[in-house]
């Protein structure tokens, strides 16, 4: 029987090298959170919340190519991570697209705003000064 604290990962990899995951860092997806977890002897671990992710993007070089790997960039309005690198991960675009579902079904689910998941600190005042179909 599991323990409310365990987490179900939907995906998880290792940065890979020559196609082979010999490395130290660790991503992991659950259904509403990405985690990075980097170093042996002084481990780190990064979360980002999905409903913050802003923009995903995907980079494919010619070495990737040739050992089946790419690059997808998280960016997100979180504080401490901005900007989130999946290096050398198996399988990039279906990684992607992996995220993106996940992250819409957050945003969804706790009913973020197009304004509040771009970061956006806007008044009243404001919106209402750029016209209709704002408010």
């Amino acid at each position: 029987m599991s323990s409310p604290l365990d987490i179900h990962y939907l995906w998880q990899d290792r940065k890979r090298y020559f196609g082979l995951p010999v490395s130290f860092t660790r991503y992991l997806l659950s259904d509403d959170r990405l985690f990075i977890q980097t170093g042996v002897v002084r481990f780190q671990e990064e979360e980002i919340m999905l409903y913050k992710v802003q923009d995903l993007h995907l980079t494919i070089t010619l070495g990737q190519r040739l050992f089946g790997v790419g690059t997808v960039s998280v960016i997100s309005g979180d504080q401490t991570a901005p900007r989130v690198d999946l290096e050398n991960i198996a399988h990039p675009k279906r990684v992607k697209e992996l995220i993106y579902q996940h992250m819409e079904d957050s945003k969804r689910r706790r009913r973020v705003s197009v304004l509040e998941s771009m970061g956006g600190h806007f008044d009243m005042g404001e919106l209402e000064s750029l016209g209709d179909g704002f408010l």
